[in-house]
């Protein structure tokens, strides 16, 4: 079968499931440059965060989107679709390497899609090397 991005259960509970923060908070909280208030059901207001693939300072979270470092996409043409759901899941909210999901503004990550470094390379060019680095090192 094809790739289907639901196989890839993400923003769980995250790292810690009683803090009652997703994967996708937990990120945002820990990329942050200016730390965020932290609300009742997770819900961040104000910090302050830098996008180094297109080099640019976001100040809302909504603004960000959590870039899998290797696509899902990639990681099913790769292997992962003979995974086990439970490892998809893993997979899809790896926190355990700093470089597994990277907040991003939504545009960059958006016009990566799915694609390799041999397709897509972030539009920022001196991020270019940090991302080929993180990507092999992923």
């Amino acid at each position: 079968d094809g790739y289907d991005r639901d196989a890839f259960r993400h923003w769980n509970a995250g790292a810690n499931p009683t803090d009652g923060c997703n994967t996708r908070a937990e990120v945002l909280i820990s990329e942050a440059v200016e730390a965020p208030a932290v609300g009742a059901n997770c819900r961040l207001t104000g910090g302050s965060w830098w996008s180094y693939y297109d080099q640019v300072r976001v100040t809302s979270a909504s603004g960000l989107d959590i870039d899998h470092m290797v696509p899902l996409a990639e990681a099913w043409d790769s292997g992962a679709s003979a995974w086990t759901a439970q490892r998809r899941e893993a997979y899809a909210n790896d926190q355990g390497a700093a470089t597994s999901l990277v907040a991003v503004t939504a545009r960059s990550n958006r016009s990566k899609a799915d694609q390799d470094p041999a397709q897509w390379l972030p539009p920022a060019a001196e991020a270019h090397c940090r991302y080929a680095a993180e990507w092999v090192a992923t």
